[in-house]
């Protein structure tokens, strides 16, 4: 351990759901093959939003104190004996899920889906809402010096729209269709563009969320308050419809309007997770059509492609982050994600006072 780090640090746990309370904790110790990260910033997600209010998502509940936050970037401020891939001082962005290397999900390169999987503000594992956290060291990527610490953090909902991308081998040229412009929606609106889709279409409710689409590249907008999302979708696209549509809202009826939008041999990608196990689909529907269903949970091997193409420089991510609060403030960022304010689009928490 660097011996000018402190030994204490703040922590933001969750006691119970709805409340924060700050806490001192020691500043971790690494293992051999781990690097300890001075956290610079962190995204307040969905599942954040989930467990502060409800407690749980799905099986996975809170039974225990946990700290939130997993879309996050830092400092290397020590690494253990054996780690050679980042070194002091380096600017990195952290994939939050710790998989085990072993079973069939890993040894495939999905790791993703490795029943093991230590994902960070996953109960019981803690997040990033801390001043200093550790984790292995593969799971950290160096970022340029030119790319902000806000940006890299957004790597992770990012990295979910490239896995969407990669699941249904998204071609240049292509016509997307993308239901729902929360913050996983806007990032999977850079993916599709990052991936060559010269036509990408997006729905929502919000008109602030649907302007900050055609920043992130959004080439038509639909509010569903005023129009028929698949109606317009198919004058758009001459009666022939989408080559691809993600629904990403977790909303019944926009997972409905997504499959209806498709052309003749398009595919279905299922990214947001709905509040109910089961949604009806028109299967007479799919088969006819041929519709290929891709369901998207996570992300794997997307790390240094998210770092590239946000470094490139033509991802407007300031497009997205509209709230700033300090660690000791992270209460007040939940609640101000929970309500979605008028204006609020992403809700970003530093731990070390960047604001």
């Amino acid at each position: 351990m660097n011996g000018q780090l402190p030994a204490k640090m703040k922590a933001a746990v969750m006691m119970k759901p709805g409340t924060i309370v700050m806490e001192e904790r020691p500043v971790p110790q690494v293992d051999e093959n781990e690097v300890l990260i001075k956290v610079m910033a962190v995204g307040v997600c969905g599942s954040d939003v989930h467990y502060f209010e409800n407690g749980r998502i799905g099986r996975y509940v809170v039974e225990k104190p946990i700290i939130l936050g997993h879309e996050c970037a830092g400092i290397i401020v020590a690494a253990g004996a054996s780690v050679t891939n980042v070194s002091l001082g380096d600017r990195v962005a952290i994939e939050p899920g710790v998989t085990c290397g072993y079973c069939q999900a890993c040894k495939e390169g999905r790791y993703n889906l490795c029943p093991d999987v230590q994902f960070l503000a996953t109960p019981p594992v803690d997040g990033a809402f801390v001043q200093y956290m550790k984790i292995r060291a593969d799971m950290v990527f160096a970022i340029p010096e030119h790319l902000s610490f806000e940006a890299a953090a957004l790597n992770e909902p990012f990295s979910v729209g490239i896995h969407a991308a990669k699941r249904c081998n998204l071609q240049p040229g292509s016509t997307v269709a993308i239901m729902g412009m929360g913050p996983v929606g806007l990032m999977a609106v850079a993916a599709a563009k990052s991936f060559g889709a010269s036509r990408i279409i997006v729905t929502d409710l919000e008109q602030v969320r649907l302007e900050a689409a055609k920043r992130l590249g959004a080439t038509d907008v639909i509010n569903v308050k005023d129009e028929d999302a698949v109606q317009r979708i198919k004058e758009l696209t001459d009666g022939i419809g989408a080559d691809a549509a993600w629904e990403t809202a977790g909303n019944p009826r926009a997972l409905q309007s997504a499959l209806y939008s498709l052309r003749r041999g398009g595919k279905l990608v299922i990214v947001g997770l709905p509040a109910q196990d089961e949604i009806p689909l028109n299967v007479p529907f799919i088969a006819d059509n041929e519709i290929d269903i891709y369901g998207v949970f996570r992300y794997a091997n997307t790390y240094p492609t998210g770092i590239k193409f946000l470094a490139g420089g033509g991802i407007d991510t300031q497009a997205l982050i509209t709230d700033r609060y300090p660690l000791e403030q992270t209460q007040d960022a939940l609640e101000r994600a929970i309500h979605n304010k008028s204006g609020s689009l992403k809700v970003m928490v530093y731990p070390n006072e960047i604001l």
